[in-house]
Protein backbone atom coordinates (compact mmCIF):
# COMPACT_ATOMS: atom_id res chain seq x y z
CA UNK A 1 0.00 0.00 0.00
CA UNK A 2 0.98 3.50 -0.40
CA UNK A 3 1.94 5.37 2.27
CA UNK A 4 0.95 8.48 1.36
CA UNK A 5 -3.20 9.20 2.18
CA UNK A 6 -5.19 10.63 -0.77
CA UNK A 7 -5.55 14.35 -0.19
CA UNK A 8 -7.51 16.64 -2.48
CA UNK A 9 -5.35 17.13 -5.45
CA UNK A 10 -3.72 20.57 -6.90
CA UNK A 11 -1.47 19.71 -9.69
CA UNK A 12 -2.66 17.84 -12.79
CA UNK A 13 -0.15 16.67 -15.62
CA UNK A 14 -0.83 17.35 -19.35
CA UNK A 15 1.74 14.84 -21.53
CA UNK A 16 1.62 17.03 -25.13
CA UNK A 17 5.23 15.52 -26.92
CA UNK A 18 3.72 13.83 -29.53
CA UNK A 19 4.02 14.11 -32.73
CA UNK A 20 0.33 14.28 -34.15
CA UNK A 21 0.89 12.54 -36.91
CA UNK A 22 -3.22 11.58 -37.49
CA UNK A 23 -3.46 15.66 -38.13
CA UNK A 24 -0.14 16.30 -40.48
CA UNK A 25 0.35 18.12 -42.65
CA UNK A 26 -1.20 20.49 -40.58
CA UNK A 27 0.88 19.89 -37.23
CA UNK A 28 3.83 19.92 -38.89
CA UNK A 29 4.55 23.08 -37.54
CA UNK A 30 1.19 23.82 -35.17
CA UNK A 31 1.22 21.05 -31.99
CA UNK A 32 -2.20 19.32 -32.44
CA UNK A 33 -2.73 20.93 -28.78
CA UNK A 34 -2.90 24.21 -30.61
CA UNK A 35 -5.29 23.13 -33.23
CA UNK A 36 -8.38 25.30 -32.31
CA UNK A 37 -11.66 24.18 -31.04
CA UNK A 38 -13.86 27.21 -31.74
CA UNK A 39 -12.30 29.82 -29.78
CA UNK A 40 -9.42 28.06 -27.88
CA UNK A 41 -6.96 25.56 -28.75
CA UNK A 42 -7.77 21.97 -27.52
CA UNK A 43 -5.10 22.46 -24.90
CA UNK A 44 -6.96 25.18 -23.10
CA UNK A 45 -10.10 23.35 -23.05
CA UNK A 46 -8.25 20.76 -20.51
CA UNK A 47 -6.62 23.58 -18.57
CA UNK A 48 -9.89 24.68 -17.93
CA UNK A 49 -10.84 21.60 -16.51
CA UNK A 50 -8.63 21.28 -14.32
CA UNK A 51 -8.97 25.08 -12.92
CA UNK A 52 -12.34 24.33 -12.18
CA UNK A 53 -11.61 20.90 -10.56
CA UNK A 54 -9.16 22.88 -7.95
CA UNK A 55 -6.20 22.61 -9.75
CA UNK A 56 -3.83 25.37 -9.27
CA UNK A 57 -0.77 24.01 -10.73
CA UNK A 58 -0.41 22.82 -14.09
CA UNK A 59 2.44 21.06 -15.27
CA UNK A 60 2.97 20.43 -19.36
CA UNK A 61 5.41 17.22 -20.39
CA UNK A 62 6.44 18.94 -24.26
CA UNK A 63 8.50 18.14 -26.48
CA UNK A 64 10.23 19.41 -29.45
CA UNK A 65 8.35 22.19 -32.06
CA UNK A 66 5.59 22.23 -29.23
CA UNK A 67 7.02 25.83 -28.26
CA UNK A 68 3.89 27.75 -28.65
CA UNK A 69 1.94 26.20 -26.11
CA UNK A 70 4.38 27.64 -23.17
CA UNK A 71 3.92 30.81 -25.48
CA UNK A 72 0.34 30.60 -25.37
CA UNK A 73 0.08 30.23 -21.26
CA UNK A 74 2.86 33.36 -20.68
CA UNK A 75 2.10 36.89 -20.42
CA UNK A 76 1.13 38.86 -23.67
CA UNK A 77 1.83 42.41 -22.64
CA UNK A 78 2.20 43.84 -25.82
CA UNK A 79 -1.32 42.48 -26.91
CA UNK A 80 -3.24 42.97 -24.39
CA UNK A 81 -1.90 46.60 -24.49
CA UNK A 82 -2.73 46.74 -27.89
CA UNK A 83 -6.08 45.87 -27.36
CA UNK A 84 -6.87 48.29 -24.78
CA UNK A 85 -5.66 50.96 -27.03
CA UNK A 86 -7.87 49.81 -29.62
CA UNK A 87 -11.20 49.88 -26.92
CA UNK A 88 -10.85 46.20 -27.13
CA UNK A 89 -11.09 45.58 -23.05
CA UNK A 90 -13.49 42.70 -23.03
CA UNK A 91 -10.60 40.94 -25.37
CA UNK A 92 -8.03 42.27 -23.41
CA UNK A 93 -9.38 40.33 -20.30
CA UNK A 94 -9.94 37.31 -21.78
CA UNK A 95 -5.99 37.42 -23.30
CA UNK A 96 -4.49 38.53 -19.89
CA UNK A 97 -6.20 35.81 -17.89
CA UNK A 98 -4.79 32.78 -19.75
CA UNK A 99 -1.63 33.30 -18.15
CA UNK A 100 -3.46 33.80 -14.50
CA UNK A 101 -5.20 30.57 -14.65
CA UNK A 102 -2.81 28.31 -12.76
CA UNK A 103 1.36 28.50 -12.01
CA UNK A 104 2.54 26.79 -15.06
CA UNK A 105 5.55 24.30 -15.13
CA UNK A 106 7.13 22.64 -17.84
CA UNK A 107 9.35 19.23 -18.48
CA UNK A 108 11.34 17.95 -21.60
CA UNK A 109 10.48 14.86 -22.98
CA UNK A 110 13.49 14.36 -25.36
CA UNK A 111 11.98 11.65 -27.50
CA UNK A 112 7.99 10.69 -27.97
CA UNK A 113 8.43 7.47 -25.65
CA UNK A 114 5.03 6.72 -25.00
CA UNK A 115 2.65 7.74 -21.89
CA UNK A 116 4.57 6.06 -19.39
CA UNK A 117 7.74 7.89 -20.07
CA UNK A 118 5.93 11.44 -20.19
CA UNK A 119 4.19 10.68 -16.64
CA UNK A 120 7.85 10.01 -15.04
CA UNK A 121 8.85 12.80 -16.56
CA UNK A 122 6.39 14.54 -14.15
CA UNK A 123 7.88 12.95 -11.36
CA UNK A 124 9.57 15.90 -9.76
CA UNK A 125 6.95 17.95 -10.29
CA UNK A 126 4.22 16.31 -8.18
CA UNK A 127 6.75 15.66 -5.01
CA UNK A 128 4.93 12.44 -3.88
CA UNK A 129 1.37 13.91 -3.83
CA UNK A 130 -1.83 12.67 -6.03
CA UNK A 131 -1.91 14.04 -9.02
CA UNK A 132 -4.80 14.59 -11.68
CA UNK A 133 -3.54 13.32 -15.10
CA UNK A 134 -5.14 15.08 -18.74
CA UNK A 135 -5.20 14.08 -22.20
CA UNK A 136 -6.15 17.00 -23.80
CA UNK A 137 -7.60 15.00 -27.22
CA UNK A 138 -10.58 14.18 -25.07
CA UNK A 139 -12.43 16.78 -24.30
CA UNK A 140 -15.02 16.26 -21.33
CA UNK A 141 -17.79 17.69 -20.37
CA UNK A 142 -19.49 17.36 -17.08
CA UNK A 143 -20.86 18.55 -14.12
CA UNK A 144 -19.25 18.46 -11.81
CA UNK A 145 -15.77 17.82 -13.67
CA UNK A 146 -14.63 13.70 -14.41
CA UNK A 147 -11.55 15.26 -12.64
CA UNK A 148 -13.91 15.89 -9.46
CA UNK A 149 -15.90 12.26 -10.12
CA UNK A 150 -12.63 10.90 -9.77
CA UNK A 151 -11.48 12.56 -6.73
CA UNK A 152 -14.71 11.37 -4.64
CA UNK A 153 -13.69 8.06 -5.69
CA UNK A 154 -10.38 8.58 -4.42
CA UNK A 155 -11.36 10.43 -1.25
CA UNK A 156 -13.93 7.31 -0.72
CA UNK A 157 -11.34 4.33 -1.58
CA UNK A 158 -7.95 6.24 -0.52
CA UNK A 159 -6.70 4.74 -4.41
CA UNK A 160 -6.03 5.80 -7.78
CA UNK A 161 -8.66 5.81 -10.06
CA UNK A 162 -9.37 5.24 -13.62
CA UNK A 163 -12.26 7.43 -16.19
CA UNK A 164 -13.67 4.61 -18.00
CA UNK A 165 -16.06 4.49 -20.87
CA UNK A 166 -18.04 1.89 -22.33
CA UNK A 167 -17.67 1.14 -25.68
CA UNK A 168 -18.54 -1.10 -28.96
CA UNK A 169 -16.89 -4.18 -29.18
CA UNK A 170 -15.73 -3.27 -32.28
CA UNK A 171 -13.76 -0.40 -30.83
CA UNK A 172 -11.97 -1.97 -27.43
CA UNK A 173 -8.61 -2.78 -29.86
CA UNK A 174 -8.15 1.15 -29.58
CA UNK A 175 -8.23 1.73 -25.66
CA UNK A 176 -6.93 0.03 -22.43
CA UNK A 177 -9.05 -2.06 -21.29
CA UNK A 178 -9.95 -3.19 -17.55
CA UNK A 179 -10.74 -6.18 -15.85
CA UNK A 180 -13.43 -5.06 -12.95
CA UNK A 181 -15.65 -6.01 -10.53
CA UNK A 182 -18.34 -3.42 -9.67
CA UNK A 183 -18.49 -2.82 -6.02
CA UNK A 184 -20.98 0.10 -6.32
CA UNK A 185 -22.80 1.21 -9.40
CA UNK A 186 -20.92 2.72 -11.55
CA UNK A 187 -17.24 2.30 -9.51
CA UNK A 188 -14.96 -1.26 -10.09
CA UNK A 189 -12.56 -2.47 -8.53
CA UNK A 190 -9.74 -3.15 -11.06
CA UNK A 191 -8.72 -6.58 -11.47
CA UNK A 192 -6.33 -6.42 -14.43
CA UNK A 193 -5.56 -4.22 -17.53
CA UNK A 194 -5.05 -5.35 -21.36
CA UNK A 195 -3.56 -2.89 -23.73
CA UNK A 196 -5.91 -2.61 -27.06
CA UNK A 197 -6.61 -6.35 -26.87
CA UNK A 198 -8.40 -7.81 -29.66
CA UNK A 199 -12.15 -7.98 -28.89
CA UNK A 200 -12.53 -11.93 -28.67
CA UNK A 201 -9.45 -11.48 -25.60
CA UNK A 202 -10.87 -8.06 -24.14
CA UNK A 203 -12.15 -9.24 -20.45
CA UNK A 204 -15.00 -6.34 -20.64
CA UNK A 205 -15.86 -3.05 -22.73
CA UNK A 206 -14.70 -0.71 -20.17
CA UNK A 207 -12.18 0.94 -22.11
CA UNK A 208 -9.84 3.66 -20.32
CA UNK A 209 -10.45 7.28 -21.01
CA UNK A 210 -7.84 10.07 -20.85
CA UNK A 211 -8.62 11.05 -17.29
CA UNK A 212 -6.76 10.10 -13.88
CA UNK A 213 -6.19 10.44 -10.99
CA UNK A 214 -3.26 8.82 -9.72
CA UNK A 215 -1.13 7.85 -6.48
CA UNK A 216 2.51 8.75 -6.46
CA UNK A 217 3.35 5.09 -6.32
CA UNK A 218 2.85 5.18 -9.98
CA UNK A 219 6.41 6.60 -10.08
CA UNK A 220 8.27 3.51 -9.08
CA UNK A 221 6.15 1.54 -11.61
CA UNK A 222 7.02 3.21 -14.44
CA UNK A 223 10.47 2.72 -13.33
CA UNK A 224 10.12 -0.99 -13.37
CA UNK A 225 8.89 -1.61 -16.61
CA UNK A 226 9.90 -2.14 -20.07
CA UNK A 227 9.19 -0.91 -23.53
CA UNK A 228 5.98 -2.33 -24.65
CA UNK A 229 2.99 -1.92 -27.36
CA UNK A 230 4.74 0.41 -30.21
CA UNK A 231 8.49 0.27 -28.69
CA UNK A 232 6.87 2.79 -26.01
CA UNK A 233 6.71 2.87 -22.07
CA UNK A 234 2.73 2.07 -21.81
CA UNK A 235 1.16 3.65 -18.71
CA UNK A 236 -1.05 0.57 -18.62
CA UNK A 237 1.63 -1.85 -18.31
CA UNK A 238 2.72 0.33 -15.06
CA UNK A 239 -0.36 0.34 -13.66
CA UNK A 240 -0.54 -3.87 -13.78
CA UNK A 241 2.30 -3.33 -11.72
CA UNK A 242 0.65 -0.67 -9.44
CA UNK A 243 -2.39 -3.49 -8.96
CA UNK A 244 0.20 -5.55 -6.80
CA UNK A 245 1.04 -3.08 -4.36
CA UNK A 246 -2.07 -1.35 -3.73
CA UNK A 247 -5.86 -1.30 -4.89
CA UNK A 248 -6.85 0.43 -8.13
CA UNK A 249 -10.38 1.63 -8.71
CA UNK A 250 -12.04 2.79 -12.26
CA UNK A 251 -15.39 5.43 -12.42
CA UNK A 252 -17.35 5.17 -15.26
CA UNK A 253 -17.93 9.10 -15.46
CA UNK A 254 -21.37 10.79 -15.99
CA UNK A 255 -20.88 13.42 -18.85
CA UNK A 256 -19.52 12.90 -22.37
CA UNK A 257 -16.80 13.16 -24.53
CA UNK A 258 -15.66 14.54 -27.29
CA UNK A 259 -12.53 12.43 -29.40
CA UNK A 260 -9.77 15.09 -30.83
CA UNK A 261 -7.36 12.95 -31.46
CA UNK A 262 -8.80 11.66 -35.07
CA UNK A 263 -10.11 14.16 -37.68
CA UNK A 264 -13.16 12.27 -37.83
CA UNK A 265 -13.46 13.35 -33.96
CA UNK A 266 -12.32 17.05 -33.72
CA UNK A 267 -14.83 18.11 -36.75
CA UNK A 268 -17.62 16.47 -35.09
CA UNK A 269 -16.46 18.32 -31.70
CA UNK A 270 -16.31 21.27 -33.48
CA UNK A 271 -19.86 21.02 -35.04
CA UNK A 272 -21.34 20.45 -31.30
CA UNK A 273 -19.28 22.57 -29.88
CA UNK A 274 -20.85 25.14 -32.68
CA UNK A 275 -23.98 24.36 -31.93
CA UNK A 276 -24.57 24.95 -28.19
CA UNK A 277 -23.50 28.89 -29.65
CA UNK A 278 -26.75 30.38 -30.27
CA UNK A 279 -24.86 32.75 -32.66
CA UNK A 280 -22.93 29.80 -33.92
CA UNK A 281 -25.63 27.51 -34.07
CA UNK A 282 -27.79 29.89 -37.17
CA UNK A 283 -24.15 29.82 -39.14
CA UNK A 284 -24.00 25.96 -39.02
CA UNK A 285 -27.79 25.46 -39.93
CA UNK A 286 -28.07 27.35 -42.33
CA UNK A 287 -24.82 26.44 -43.85
CA UNK A 288 -25.92 22.83 -43.61
CA UNK A 289 -29.23 23.91 -45.75
CA UNK A 290 -27.40 25.92 -48.28
CA UNK A 291 -25.52 22.77 -49.06
CA UNK A 292 -28.52 20.19 -49.14
CA UNK A 293 -27.94 19.42 -52.27
CA UNK A 294 -24.46 18.13 -51.62
CA UNK A 295 -25.53 15.92 -48.71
Amino acid sequence: MSEVRYKPVKKAVFPVAGLGTRFLPATKDVPKEMMTLIDRPLIHHGVDEAVASGCTQIMFVTGQGKESIRRYFEPSEELVAALRERGKEDLAEKVDGIHKLAEFHYAYQQKPLGLGHAVLCAEEFCKGEFFGLILPDDVMAAKPTVLRQLEAVAEKYDSSVLCVEKVAESEVSRYGIVAAEEVEEGVYRVKGLVEKPRPADAPSNLAIMGRYLLSPSIFGCLKRIKRGAGGEYQLTDALSLLLEEEPLYALLYNGSRLDCGVKEGWIKATVVKALEDPKLRKIVIKAVKESGALL
